[in-house]
């Protein structure tokens, strides 16, 4: 048995509770791990909200919270190749079968092994944070020294996005509040107060002619007032806001494949990207780091250390 931290309907906070979930076995193609760490992410809420039915809808309640992990494996689907037990690895959990929990599943073909100088807190944030932001830059495919807007540069997907770009030799402006200010300065990028005055004249004032891509991480009116700074509609990026399509601009294309966290992987080894990890919780605190990252107030990444 493990504790978790799940939901037993779709809604707000209140739907949260934590219960004991007995440990599940392997699929065919599914990885049982030892969750160490477990990263925070908005799509946790949105799940838990019911805003994704075509991910959980279907799926029987309770259902655990969180969707990236890293952890140790203790049994696997006879199918899955590549990993032994006793691996350390990061990866993808089954949508329902969340990362807030003890032990969990992993997709096979979406895990893998974490480099030995890698601690796991870090390797929780390569499936969402890390290989979004890698993912955009790859379909963007922007030439060196071409300019980027992030609207909500302040997550961990903002900022890995930040670093990443600046690897590339791209000039990188990003929105957020006064409070992240400093770790956008850190991540490379210009940074501008959203909360201060006209956010679309000052970022005219940057780049009167607009932007060579736009990249959205916030949604709603936010998406809709920056569109236009985009040169191009096509490339007008939004992380998780499917009505961008309105727009003339498309969502982030997920590859969630072994490749990809592997890449990240090393960027992170190699100290060209730095999760920015702004705080961990237990388990029993879970709720209040989501609580957190749900206010939108979140500075950088927050992680669940299971250990603790």
């Amino acid at each position: 048995m493990s504790r978790a931290l799940g939901y037993t309907a779709f809604g707000g906070p209140e739907v949260q509770e934590f219960f004991d979930r007995a440990d599940p076995t392997p699929g065919p193609d599914e990885v049982l791990i030892r969750v160490a760490a477990a990263g925070v992410n908005p799509l946790d809420h949105h799940l838990r909200s019911g805003h994704v039915p075509g991910l959980n809808g279907e799926l029987p309640f309770p259902q655990v919270l969180g969707m990236e992990a890293a952890g140790t494996i203790i049994a696997l689907g006879s199918d899955v190749s590549g990993l032994a037990v006793g691996d350390r690895v990061t990866g993808f959990a089954l949508t329902g079968a969340g990362t807030y929990v003890g032990t969990t599943l992993l997709l096979g073909t979406s895990t893998a092994r974490i480099p030995d100088a890698l601690p796991e807190t870090w390797a929780a944030t390569i499936p969402v944070a890390g290989t979004t932001a890698l993912d955009i830059l790859d379909q963007l495919e922007l030439p060196a020294g071409a300019s980027l807007l992030v609207n909500g540069i302040g997550g961990g997907v903002g900022l890995a996005l930040a670093q990443l770009a600046r690897n590339r030799d791209l000039v990188v402006t990003g929105t957020a509040s006064a409070a992240k200010s400093d770790l956008v300065a850190t991540a490379g990028a210009k940074f501008v107060d959203y909360s201060s005055g006209d956010v679309i004249a000052q970022l005219r004032s940057l780049a009167p002619d607009g932007f060579d891509a736009v990249v959205d991480a916030v949604g709603g009116d936010s998406l809709r007032s920056v569109a236009d700074l985009a040169k191009k509609p096509e490339l007008l990026i939004a992380v998780g806001e499917p009505s961008v399509s309105e727009l003339g601009g498309v969502t982030v294309h997920r590859r969630l494949d072994r490749d990809s966290l592997e890449r990240v992987a090393e960027l992170m080894v190699t100290g060209q990207l730095d999760p920015n990890i702004t705080a961990t919780y237990p388990l029993d605190h879970a709720d209040e780091a989501l609580a957190l990252v749900e206010s939108r107030h979140a500075t950088g990444k927050l992680v669940i250390d299971l250990r603790l």
